[in-house]
């Protein structure tokens, strides 16, 4: 069930730019009215400060608390000071306390009932916030003093709190118009941003964004053909599984993104096509012995030509050469091999039975059991995989038949493995090694192949295949697992590529010691499991 509250991208956008508009705005307005608080508080605290202290050393004042004035003249001296200062009430008492002025003359002559006023009787200034006659008010209390330096009373001036709100609200009013301006203003910019962001998208969500990028991808990574993307300065931008497995099989090892397409198919002539716009169909190349199909055609945004799409298919007959030389197909040989020289043995047994030489029959047979034990024997209690045994078994027969010796080295151990894969691979590099070395030898009056397996502890296997043949000079010894390279003839040079590419597959090495004329000596070292130790 679809969630209801899944909204569309617009109105996230719409949602998420107001929302922070509005607490920006909110944010701001707080911090501004609490300035504008405390400024004004600030403000009139300094006024009621200054107009206390010009009061109290106001000869009028001074007079009237002295007794030299009436209580008449001082409250109508004190009006006329509040009035032209501006501010709600001034207030002057002598040392008892008692009003000698006040904005409601009903309090004259009154006891001042604040609370607030003791310290200014002991000759000290100090400010108060209050709730008195008028309303809760800030207050500011200035001792008064004759000309011999006695306190004679006090001034008290006041400005009431409610003042101070009103205007804070005013300007409040201020803060809030322009915040829902800036709201106003906010909304439509996210509505016109989010109608923008939709049309970039093709009106589609993230979500089926993500879900097409999926889909897009996965038939990009499983088609059967390869396909290389590249912009319009013909850099690779991207590569699905297939191509890069093409790439690397000409001997590109290193990561093609980014990489110039001439780099690696200097025949698709991307510049021509880039200039021209004209599409490349149906085109056959050919690259370091790789024969593909390709067709090219360019990307146009907006009527302009901003990169290019390959996609080709191998057309070499390398699959069909890779299956002649797969595990299989050498197990099959090296079994015909060995089936071979057994027919021969038999034929042999079967002549000597019809000609009735029983005594030659018994030695031959003997002569047989006995190699049996000290050949094949030997090999089976070795080697505990039974298709890498016969295999090699196989390959002795095969390299007797091109007069050849093929031997195993007496500490060779392989223990029987899990993995058929892993042994096909075995088989391929086994296979392919043991071919190149029995052929190294033609021409050569020493004809030996040895073989060495060896399975240490942990489990680390190393198999060494050594020739007295030709040797190979350092020029092949470049180039010998390179697709296509050899040194033999046309349709040849897949064996060695087949040998690295299982290598690379079990996560080994190889490396070769060779010197023309003295023979060569390949070693490949990988990690195995095997089900015995």
């Amino acid at each position: 069930m679809k969630n209801k509250w899944n909204l569309p991208l617009q109105y996230k956008i719409i949602i998420l730019v107001c929302g922070v508009s509005i607490l920006c705005l909110l944010v701001t307005n707080f911090f501004i009215q609490k300035n504008v608080e405390q400024t004004t508080i600030d403000h009139i605290e300094e006024k009621a400060k200054t107009v206390s202290k010009t009061a109290a050393i106001n000869p009028i004042f001074i007079d009237g608390l002295s007794g030299k004035l009436s209580g008449d003249t001082i409250q109508s001296y004190a009006e006329q000071v509040r009035k032209s200062a501006g501010v709600p009430f001034l207030v002057v008492l002598d040392m008892n306390g008692i009003r000698l002025s006040h904005p409601l003359p009903d309090k004259i002559g009154k006891k001042y009932a604040g609370g607030d006023a003791g310290e200014v009787f002991q000759g000290k200034e100090h400010i108060s916030i209050a709730t008195g006659t008028l309303g809760r008010s800030l207050r500011y209390f200035t001792p008064v003093y004759n000309p011999d330096g006695k306190q004679i009373g006090a001034i008290l001036v006041g400005v009431l709190l409610d003042d101070v709100e009103r205007k804070v609200w005013k300007s409040t009013k201020v803060i809030l118009f322009s915040m829902l301006l800036g709201v106003a203003v906010g909304l439509v910019c996210a509505v016109v941003f989010s109608r923008k962001v939709k049309n970039i998208l093709f009106g589609m969500e993230p979500v089926e964004i993500a879900n097409l990028l999926e889909q897009r991808s996965a038939v990009l990574e499983y088609a059967r053909e390869g396909v290389i993307a590249v912009n319009q300065y013909c850099e690779i931008t991207l590569v699905n599984q297939e191509a890069d497995r093409l790439i690397k099989s000409v001997g590109f090892e290193c990561d093609p993104i980014g990489m110039k397409m001439e780099e690696i198919f200097p025949q698709f002539q991307l510049n021509l096509l880039m200039a021209t716009g004209k599409k490349l169909l149906d085109k056959e190349y050919s690259f370091r012995g790789l024969v593909v199909m390709a067709n090219i055609v360019p990307i146009y945004v907006n009527s302009e030509i901003t990169g290019a799409v390959a996609t080709f298919r191998d057309k070499t007959e390398i699959r069909q050469l890779a299956e002649q030389l797969t595990g299989a197909r050498l197990y099959a040989d090296a079994l015909r091999s060995q089936t071979h020289e057994f027919m021969n043995k038999l034929h042999v047994i079967l002549g000597l039975a019809q000609m009735k030489i029983y005594d030659q029959l018994t030695v031959y047979v003997k002569q047989i059991s006995s190699s049996f034990q000290t050949e094949e024997g030997f090999l089976t209690s070795r080697i505990k995989d039974p298709v890498i045994a016969g295999f090699i078994i196989g390959k002795a027969s095969f390299a007797r038949e091109q007069g050849a010796v093929l031997t195993m080295t007496e500490n060779s151990y392989f223990p029987r493995q899990k993995s058929n894969e892993f042994v096909q691979e075995i088989v391929t590099i086994l296979g392919n090694l043991i071919d190149n070395s029995i052929e190294s030898l033609k021409g050569c009056k020493e004809k030996k192949v040895e073989v060495e397996l060896l399975t240490g502890q942990n489990d680390e296997l190393m198999i060494k295949v050594s020739d007295t043949g030709m040797g190979m000079s350092q020029e092949v010894e470049d180039q010998i697992f390179e697709r296509g390279f050899s040194t033999k003839g046309n349709n040849r040079g897949i064996g060695m590529s087949l040998v690295l590419e299982a290598v690379k597959k079990l996560n080994g090495k190889i490396s070769i010691l060779s010197e023309p004329g003295k023979g060569t000596i390949l070693q490949v070292e990988m990690m195995v499991a095997g089900e015995e130790n």
